[in-house]
């Protein structure tokens, strides 16, 4: 059984891999996909964005629904939505079409994530197993956002767009055929309890709109239509939690916020994926507009990000076991913040080796990070309640994506645009289009790289304060026997 079990760890990985190179291969794709379809700019918005926004919407339902129905059953039926929206997507013909096929795609990689996850609490039932094997897991969804641009960067070299798509679906072809190592689903004690549909609606209602006014106001600025969605979706997540409490029988038992160490993760998860999204998002512009490279030699170099966060995910659990989780977590968000210290060096013309070095600290800490949120997470519950603990998790990455790339993002945009300004005061665009625009003029694309620079250099160095101001508070809020925080006691109904 004990190899068993390591062998459905290898089946649970295969989700994994495609939810998370799915997020980062598309990037790639978005050149080649504009010229064949030429969408409108809300259009190619949508595309990017339709996906992201139902995973969000959708995994503390799919996360509760997964302990009434049954792991194994919704982690296949997903799979098998997933790769029926990558086959759409691969073939579609119109931008509308594709919106529609990523949005079911992301409606299949919102049962993946928690599905997954939670069915580790049912197979590893030792600790210091269950650790190594969320590690294990953390590290493959890790491994798989920095391995899809490089996928993404050889099938582009080779085929048509549609093909970062279409390489989703022999993967699901052998997830198919490999669940039967996956054990048999645990259930929740009342899963003949009627549904809790209200808290569903409440939940993706209030999620979307918190995440669509979020993106556009970034985007656009002030304007009435986000502002008006952000201020519903306030309201939604607000009855939500009033619904939550009162409730027999709701989507998400809200005792388990009261726990701290639970608590705690999910705000690190946010803090720590903010600065991480931005990240990602602002240097891999760095080095394909400011260095000069193509997509597969900016994958390349966020390789050692990548394995540094692999090899501290696979770690953790050795980590935790010699210092405990409190002490792991502070420790975690603190080499996040030095990371992110690090990558301040960077420049126009040097400093590539501060963006590795800075890259590869980071990546120390984010792996750690979160595979800890993970641990916490399932350990705070009963096995039989772990996908509503893993929904809750789940949301919070997502969340924490989207709000930095939202929020770091659009503070690193401002501050380019009020640099360049004193260059090109007539100018209001992108990085990209400041290039086009300098005419072979060294002197202006200089000063446009420069302000871009100055723009990363201050949301890097917001995400750092960020990471700081997390790492005191987890201070303040675990308890200090290090092993105190994985052992509160699951919370039961």
């Amino acid at each position: 059984m004990g190899n068993r079990r390591w062998w459905g760890l290898g089946v649970l990985i295969l989700p994994v891999l495609l939810v998370s190179m799915d997020v980062s291969v598309l990037f790639l794709a978005m050149p080649q996909l504009t010229k064949d379809l030429d969408p409108s700019p809300t259009q190619s918005l949508w595309i990017l964005d339709s996906y992201s926004f139902v995973i969000a919407g959708l995994l503390i339902t799919m996360g509760s629904l997964g302990d009434r129905v049954g792991r194994r059953r919704l982690l296949i039926g997903g799979a098998t939505v997933f790769g029926a929206g990558s086959l759409l997507a691969a073939f579609a013909a119109t931008p509308a079409m594709l919106i529609a096929a990523r949005a079911l795609m992301g409606f299949g990689g919102a049962t993946l994530l928690p599905s997954s996850l939670a069915i580790i609490s049912t197979m590893f039932d030792d600790t210091v197993e269950r650790g190594r094997a969320i590690g294990v897991w953390t590290s493959a969804f890790a491994g798989g956002t920095a391995v899809g641009p490089i996928v993404g960067g050889v099938l582009l070299h080779h085929f048509w767009w549609g093909s970062v798509f279409l390489i989703n679906v022999p993967v699901v072809a052998v997830l198919w055929l490999a669940v039967r190592l996956l054990p048999a689903d645990a259930r929740a004690d009342d899963e003949e309890a009627p549904f809790d549909l209200l808290g569903v609606i409440l939940s993706v209602g209030g999620i979307l709109g918190v995440v669509y006014a979020v993106k556009h106001l970034a985007l656009t600025g002030v304007d009435p239509v986000p502002v008006v969605v952000g201020a519903v979706g306030i309201a939604l997540l607000a009855a939500f939690a009033t619904h939550c409490s009162r409730s027999a029988h709701p989507l998400v038992d809200l005792r388990l916020l009261r726990t701290p160490s639970f608590a705690v993760a999910i705000v690190v998860t946010l803090a720590a994926m903010m600065s991480l999204a931005a990240t990602t998002y602002l240097v891999n512009e760095y080095l394909q507009s400011i260095t000069g490279r193509d997509p597969l030699g900016a994958a390349l170099l966020g390789l050692p990000m990548a394995a540094t966060v692999c090899a501290f995910s696979l770690g953790s659990a050795r980590i935790v076991a010699r210092i405990g989780v409190r002490r792991a977590f502070i420790g975690a968000l603190l080499v996040c913040a030095l990371g992110m210290v690090v990558l301040q060096w960077t420049g126009v013309h040097d400093g590539l080796w501060a963006f590795l070095l800075g890259s590869a600290v980071a990546g120390v800490g984010y792996g750690t990070a979160f595979s800890l949120v993970s641990v916490v997470a399932v350990g705070s519950v009963p096995p039989e309640r772990a996908g509503e603990a893993t929904g809750i998790s789940e949301t919070s990455f997502e969340l924490g994506q989207a709000l930095g790339l939202a929020l770091l993002g659009s503070l690193a945009a401002v501050v380019f645009a009020h640099r360049y300004a004193q260059t090109s005061p007539a100018f209001r665009g992108t990085l990209r289009e400041a290039l086009d625009s300098a005419g072979g003029s060294s002197a202006v694309s200089d000063a446009a790289k420069s302000a871009y620079m100055s723009g990363v250099h201050v949301a890097l160095g917001t995400a750092a304060a960020i990471l700081l101001v997390m790492a005191a508070v987890t201070a303040m809020v675990l308890p200090r026997d290090p092993g105190t925080a994985p052992s509160e006691g699951p919370i039961s109904r």
